[in-house]
This record gives C-alpha cells, sequence and structure tokens, in this order.
C-alpha cells in the first residue's frame, strides 16, 4: 500500500526560485524513506509540502490514497520533527511531549500515552526535567516523543542529527531507524550526509536542484548509479571523475583514452560490445577508490602516477596520486561546490601574508575569477584532445588526481611513482548528457 505519493509536484517561490520541479515519489506504508541532495536542492521544501507547512504551486499530494491538496498541517496525521528540536523552554519534557494532545483527549489519557512514549524512546527519567536542563540528544529524544505521541500516519524529519556531535549523531541515527520501524510507521527523512542515508534507509530519494535523480535502495544508489550527480555525491572518499573518449584500436580493442594514459576493456568484456557504439564519443570516467589498487612490485599497471598526499586514517590510508589525467569539471559531474584551484592542504602550507594571517588564508581559499590556462595540446596518441570542455568556465585542476585506499602497513612516500590496477568491472561511463552508459 501506497502511504505517501506526490504526483508531479512543483514547488516555485515569489522570487522565481524552484524548489521542486515536476516530482513523482511514492512511499510505501512503513517504508523508511531518505531524501537526500546537497544544501538547496528541495529535499526540506519538498517535507514542508507533504507536511502542509508550505503550499504547491502546482501537482498533487496523497496520504494513505487521499488527496490532502489544500488540507491544513493538523489534520493530515503528518508529524515533523525539526532541526532545532523547537520545544517549548518553559514546559517541562512531560508537558512538552504532551502538548499536541492537549485539545479534545482527557488528562489521563494524556499521561498514559506520555508515558508510554517516554519509555520508548528512554525519557522516562527526564519526564519533569525543563529542555533547558537536556544535552542536545536528549532533546532531540524529546522532539521525536513530541511528534510520534499522537500516533501520526506520517513521520516527517528534518535534518534531525545536524546539530549533534558526531558519536551522538552515530548513536541516534540508529535509534531513529529502530523506533521507526518498531512502530511501522511510514518515514520521510531528510539529510545531506550519504552515510545517514546509507545506514538507515530501506530507499533513498536523491535530488538535485529539485529533481529527482534516482531512487532505489541504498546498494542500488550506490553501485549503480543512473547520472554522473548520483556516481559523484556518493562515495567516501568521492568517486573519481576524468574526462574521457572512447576507442577502438586496430585490434579492435576498445580503449579509454584519459589524455595521457589508457585505459583498456579486455576481450570479450559486455562493454565492448556497447562502447563500439560510441566509437569517438567523450565520456565521463568514474572510479571508485574500491576500484583501484596498488599493482604488484614490477607490475606494469593501468594508471601511473605519482603520490602526491597520503592521509593516514589508522584503520587504513587514502592515496591521493596525480596521473596527468584531466578531471571532469564541477559543471559537468554537477556538484555545485565551489572550487578553490588548490586542495585545502596546500592552501593551509602556504605561508600566510602579513599582517592578518587568518583573513588572508582564508580569502584564498575562497573561489575567485581566475585567468584562462593554456590551449589544449595538438594531439594525444590516440587522437583525442586532452581538454574536451573547453566551453565550461575554470579549468581544472593541473593534477588529475585519483584517491584510492590502502592498508597503512606499507603506505608510499609523497613523490614517489605508484602504479595502479584498476577493476575494469566497477569503472562507470557517463555520457555528455549525464547519464550512464550501460553494458547490460
Amino acid at each position: 500500500m501506497v502511504a505517501v505519493a506526490t504526483e508531479r509536484l512543483r514547488k516555485v517561490f515569489a522570487d522565481g526560485t524552484v524548489a521542486v520541479d515536476d516530482l513523482t515519489l511514492s512511499v510505501a506504508q512503513g517504508e523508511f524513506l531518505v531524501l537526500l541532495g546537497p544544501t538547496g536542492c528541495g529535499k526540506s521544501t519538498l517535507l514542508r509540502l507533504v507536511a502542509g507547512l508550505e503550499t504547491q504551486t502546482s501537482g498533487h499530494i496523497r496520504i494513505d490514497g487521499r488527496l490532502v491538496d489544500g488540507l491544513p498541517a493538523g489534520e493530515r496525521r503528518a508529524a515533523m520533527v525539526f532541526q532545532d528540536y523547537a520545544l517549548y523552554p518553559h514546559l517541562s519534557v512531560a508537558d512538552n511531549i504532551g502538548f499536541p494532545l492537549r485539545a479534545g483527549v482527557h488528562q489521563v489519557d494524556i499521561a498514559a500515552r506520555v508515558a508510554e512514549v517516554a519509555a520508548t524512546l528512554g525519557l522516562t527519567h527526564l519526564l519533569d526535567r525543563s529542555p533547558t536542563h537536556l544535552s542536545g540528544g536528549q532533546r532531540q529524544r524529546v522532539a521525536m516523543a513530541r511528534a510520534i505521541v499522537r500516533k501520526p500516519r506520517v513521520f516527517l524529519l528534518d535534518e534531525p542529527l545536524s546539530n549533534l556531535d558526531a558519536g551522538l549523531r552515530a548513536e541516534l541515527r540508529a535509534e531513529i531507524a529502530a523506533v521507526a520501524r518498531r512502530l511501522r510507521v511510514t518515514t520521510l527523512y531528510v539529510t545531506h550526509d550519504q552515510t545517514e542515508a546509507m545506514t538507515m534507509a530501506d530507499r533513498v530519494a536523491v535530488l538535485r536542484r529539485g529533481v529527482l535523480q534516482q531512487v532505489g535502495t541504498p546498494e542500488q544508489v550506490y553501485a549503480d548509479p543512473a547520472t554522473v550527480f548520483v556516481a559523484a555525491f556518493l562515495g567516501n572518499p568521492r568517486t573519481n571523475l576524468l574526462q574521457g573518449a572512447v576507442y577502438r584500436d586496430e585490434a579492435g580493442r576498445i580503449l579509454l583514452d584519459l589524455g595521457d594514459q589508457r585505459l583498456v576493456y579486455p576481450a570479450g568484456h559486455p562493454a565492448g560490445r556497447v562502447l563500439a557504439e560510441h566509437d569517438t564519443e567523450r565520456v565521463t570516467v568514474a572510479i571508485r577508490a574500491d576500484a583501484l589498487a596498488p599493482a604488484p612490485a614490477g607490475g606494469i599497471g593501468d594508471l601511473g602516477g605519482t603520490v602526491r598526499l597520503v592521509e593516514n586514517l589508522g584503520h587504513e590510508a587514502l592515496i591521493h596520486v596525480a596521473t596527468g589525467s584531466v578531471p571532469t569539471s564541477r559543471e559537468t559531474s554537477r556538484l555545485e561546490i565551489p572550487d578553490t584551484g588548490q586542495h585545502l592542504a596546500e592552501v593551509v602550507a602556504d605561508d600566510p601574508p602579513p599582517g592578518r594571517p587568518l583573513l588572508g588564508t582564508l580569502g584564498r581559499m575562497l573561489p575567485h575569477h581566475r585567468p584562462a590556462g593554456p590551449p589544449p595540446t595538438a594531439r594525444t596518441e590516440y587522437g583525442f584532445y586532452p581538454v574536451y570542455d573547453p566551453e565550461l568556465p575554470g579549468p581544472p585542476a593541473a593534477h588529475g588526481d585519483v584517491v584510492l585506499r590502502a592498508p597503512v602497513a606499507r603506505l608510499p612516500r609523497v613523490g614517489e611513482r605508484l602504479n595502479l590496477a584498476v577493476d575494469m568491472d566497477q569503472v562507470m561511463l557517463f555520457d555528455r548528457a549525464g547519464n550512464r552508459i550501460r553494458f547490460t
């Protein structure tokens, strides 16, 4: 049974900003759906539209099959938890939890229901306290208890953990998911944190600029992204994105020309038949860190480069290797993230300017207009220009870094030459429109 459904939902604000754009989505009864995307993608607006706190410009919303367009928020049986708790400081914890039940319900029923919900969320010993005497995690539990006390049909959570420290977030995300499933309440959960999405969700809906990019289980959206944005947004460390071109050599092999280097699909690989139809086309090559590994000693490897940075995380290390390939621009990957032209480590390592060193260093981290780079070199070995998108603003970083995971037992040194083996079964390709090129 579908608990929540939106049909071609659209929200345009008075200043012309399109927050939600033609969005159609269905959420099953009892499902835990996470709305994931960067800041400003429309996920919180979508939540407020479902709750009845905003009015859609066009489209429809149904809850339990009932059309709720124009229905007041109080009649939709949807409860919302906000990022900033929104507790009443002059009321006790018990009174905050029971506040939604005060109208039309006998006092004994309120007390019994508050006690039941408090026990579920471990708040029984805090019922007489003031919210001002609670920790951030305890306040969020109270906000959750107030939301579920009236047994809503839909549970809406708008980044409820963003104000908490990392350790408490890890504890509460498991608790929130467990409570929602125990109560069998349909839940829409908004976050920009992919860890929360991957660990809590039954399904994940990825949004960008109000447009639904992909819906699927956490495993599906991670392993089989439909667009280059989903591939770029999901993954830690971030997916390596390189510009490339498809080429078929005289021996009939399918090659990916990366400018200074190439990747070769083995004979009989499923990609061969599909990519033969894309001969000479330019593509975005996405390689997750898991698809890369240091090549065996003495081996040639599929990619080679110079170690530029080693991040030792204790249990593993992230190795940044400059391959000389052409990285995909922000515009192509659809990631609206300021590009400083430098890595943070390089900015901080620079000698600060005299006078106001902190402001000066921070100023160098902000994006600035950069002069046009040199023209692309004439040709590569396979006849393709290494700079494939000169019309896009801002030259990409010169390093062409790829990042891979490695054990800490034996780490390469910065400046050392490193050959990399690439699992071609995990390499993902996207066309110029940003859509996935599938091999099956």
